[in-house]
């Protein structure tokens, strides 16, 4: 089976993760996609997020509705940072036989050079790379590590990298939806509406529990 792993702090998540998830699932063949919320992320500064009760509670609750989604709580249940090569090194050790997708924003992947351990999330799990609306599709290649970039084949007509392990670094464009989560915790210290951001559910948690207010 193809497996996407969708991590992130998801502070809070929004209807933009949700159709990213979704067109991975669709593009990729994918048989599920995991949503893995970060316990205590390593580029984000300490204290900056909302408890992970919380961001979790969340995520799931968006994504109930969903069969070829779940959650887990990994890197809730693991000390330290959360470093994604920890996460995929657990789920290859859960998932031998099938393959990993791991999901993530084309930010990111532009720094991933300064991430733990990067040259070995390349080996253990394919990467969908997912641009952000209104931006030019990225250059794989051009935004790969200088140090690791002999490691792989390019084939232009695809966008598309081969590792030489096996795994590939996919571009996945045509999700149109300009949400952040920054905006939304905005709106919400200026006292206006998030509706039609992110699923109702999450609304009425966030209103309920008075977060980001």
């Amino acid at each position: 089976m193809n497996i996407g792993i969708f991590g992130g702090t998801f502070n809070p998540i929004h209807n933009a993760h949700l159709r990213i998830a979704q067109e991975s699932l669709d593009q990729f063949s994918l048989s599920r996609v995991i949503f893995v919320p970060a316990a205590d992320p390593p580029h984000k500064p300490q204290g900056s997020q909302l408890p992970f009760a919380h961001r979790l509670t969340m995520v799931r609750l968006a994504t109930r509705d969903n069969s070829s989604f779940s959650v887990s709580e990994m890197e809730g249940e693991r000390s330290g940072k959360s470093y994604s090569i920890d996460t995929l090194r657990a789920f290859r050790d859960q998932y031998p036989a099938d393959r990993l997708f791991f999901i993530m924003g084309s930010d990111s992947f532009a720094e991933i050079g300064m991430w733990h351990e990067y040259p070995a999330i390349f080996a253990t799990a394919s990467l969908i790379v997912v641009g952000r609306p209104g931006s030019a599709g990225m250059s794989l290649s051009s935004a790969l590590p200088v140090a690791i970039s002999g490691r792989f084949c390019y084939d232009l007509a695809a966008n598309r990298l081969t590792h030489c392990s096996g795994t590939t670094v996919s571009y996945l464009d045509g999700v149109p939806l300009a949400i952040s989560s920054s905006s939304i915790r905005d709106l919400l210290r200026r006292g206006r509406s998030i509706r039609y951001l992110l699923p109702d559910i999450v609304e009425r948690y966030l209103k309920e529990h008075a977060l980001y207010a």
